[in-house]
């Protein structure tokens, strides 16, 4: 799914899932669009009006750190975003992933 591998897959839906603060979760950019290639980080926009930076940060590292997942991320707090253009692209071209539908 978006080009990512699906161990990686759940590990990155378990991290997200211990911050109950997120409320759902999207993929944009290259891996949403479907142009991405092989070393392409992985763009994700959380929701939540309760995520605050702190939490942003802790998932990063938990993502690029503690957990064995072979990608870098970009990631997003939807409600803090003032760049309209970003938030247009999210709104049009974003994956909801988390929860996950399946």
């Amino acid at each position: 799914m978006f080009g990512i591998a699906p161990k990686s897959y759940k590990l990155i839906m378990y991290a997200i899932s211990e911050f109950e603060e997120i409320e759902k979760a999207s993929i944009y950019g290259s891996r949403a669009i479907g142009n991405f290639k092989q070393g392409s980080d992985i763009d994700i926009v959380l929701f939540g009006k309760k995520i605050t930076q702190e939490i942003v940060l802790k998932l990063k590292v938990k993502l690029e750190h503690d957990l064995p997942i072979p990608y870098f991320f970009d990631l997003t707090h939807y409600e803090s975003i003032s760049n309209l253009e970003l938030k247009n692209h999210i709104d049009s071209h974003g994956k909801i992933f988390y929860p996950s539908t399946t």
